[in-house]
């Protein structure tokens, strides 16, 4: 074999080579993918949000009249006796500390009692002589009469002025009366703390007892101090008796009935049952961390489990309330395995190696996992979050 010939065999080789790693390379290859499994198993669709445990009944005291407050000695958490046990104590408030003016006006006040008194006592006076006049005068014509020196209707105008002048002294003792109580009241007005405390022999306070038996849950005023009617003093309640509280969306709300089951997580131990005990008739308007307004409604729950296992939450704990929507044995698959196909769900199921694209009918679904009513088998294997390299009939491996 001469050298052109042995040149043109070992480049012949050498581009035969080339071209079929270059063909080899370019081969339509395998995309890797996620595949899952549809299997039948328990699907729980539930409504999500955010609750606290409240005592069902609060009862809140308030100072019933104004006055001097003495310090609550009482501690959050300690039992308390219906009709029994003093929680607080409340004595007429002191006065208020007098001005120069207002101290000035009631100065004048109690100078013009004084007078007014004088001014009584004096009628009172001439309400005696003129008695005494009258008395005098009756005696003389009840003499003369006998003697016949004067008529009959003389003698009845001696007795009726009589009378009169009687009239007029109760009178006076009566007004005389009167300005006394008014003088002393303007003086009163005049006492000061010290004065009043020294007239004061023992404390004329008003006892404040517990209505309901249960536990003091707060406190919301302890120090001493004038308090005026209606101060809320402390709160007593059951913890005993609890329930749960949670703020759903409005949206939310109207798929729940009472009766709904309810999983009670987040509060530091193991899952609770509850059940939804009512949905409140009315919403609020609150804004949300984002400034949005949004539409909330209460709904409360009570517990389903005995006492022993929530016994540690008390009044205003967190919780995490999921209440149950559905929940059943189904055939499920992970969500993510789900796309639109126009106006239907699809997937893509793993047949031979090849990606096949099926049509699925879904029900009930939750944030992980949707039921499959048709389209799918239980042992079907579907791939997940199918990118878009994934087309009907391309080849395909498991990751």
């Amino acid at each position: 074999m001469n050298v052109v010939k042995r040149r043109l065999v070992i480049w012949g080789g050498l581009l035969a080579l080339l071209v079929a790693g270059i063909a080899y390379a370019l081969r339509p290859q395998p995309i890797p993918v996620d595949l899952a499994t549809a299997e039948k198993g328990l699907l729980r669709v539930t409504i999500d949000e955010e609750g606290e445990t409240r005592v069902r009944d609060v009862y809140t005291l308030h100072a019933p009249l104004r006055g001097q407050l003495q310090r609550i000695t009482a501690e959050a958490g300690d039992l308390v006796e219906a009709g029994k046990t003093q929680l607080a104590q409340i004595e007429p408030a002191p006065p208020a500390f007098l001005d120069v003016r207002i101290e000035a006006e009631l100065q004048a006040a109690v100078e013009a009692a004084r007078a007014a008194h004088n001014l009584a006592a004096a009628e009172l006076n001439k309400a005696k002589a003129d008695l005494t006049f009258a008395e005098g005068e009756r005696a003389r014509a009840r003499l003369l009469i006998e003697r016949r020196t004067i008529s009959q209707r003389a003698l009845e105008d001696a007795e009726r002025a009589h009378n009169v002048a009687q009239a007029n002294l109760a009178t006076a003792e009566a007004a005389l009366k009167v300005r006394e109580h008014e003088l002393h009241q303007a003086q009163s007005r005049l006492l000061s703390r010290q004065e009043i405390r020294s007239l004061r022999d023992d404390c004329e306070c008003m006892s404040v007892t517990a209505p309901v038996s249960g536990v003091v849950l707060q406190i919301m005023r302890r120090s001493e101090g004038v308090v005026e009617a209606g101060t809320p003093l402390l709160d007593i309640g059951d913890p005993a008796d609890l329930e749960i509280v949670a703020n759903f969306l409005s949206e939310d709300a109207v798929q729940i009935r009472p009766n709904q089951k309810a999983i009670i997580t987040g509060w530091g131990g193991e899952d609770l049952n509850a059940v939804v005990r009512r949905v409140e008739p009315f919403g609020q308007t609150e804004v949300s961390a984002l400034g949005i307004e949004e539409q909330r409604v209460d709904v409360v729950l009570d517990f389903a489990d005995p006492p022993e296992g929530w016994r540690s939450l008390g009044h205003g704990y967190r919780v995490d309330v999921r209440v149950i929507l559905f929940e059943g044995e189904v055939l499920n698959l992970p969500l993510g395995a789900l796309f639109r196909q126009g106006d239907q769900w699809a997937v893509f199921v793993s047949a031979e190696g090849r990606a096949q694209l099926r049509r699925v009918a879904v029900g009930q679904r939750n944030t992980l996992s949707v039921e499959i009513r048709e389209g799918l088998g239980p042992g079907d294997r579907v791939i997940l979050y199918p990118s878009d390299r994934v087309k009907d009939g391309v080849a395909i491996v498991e990751r």
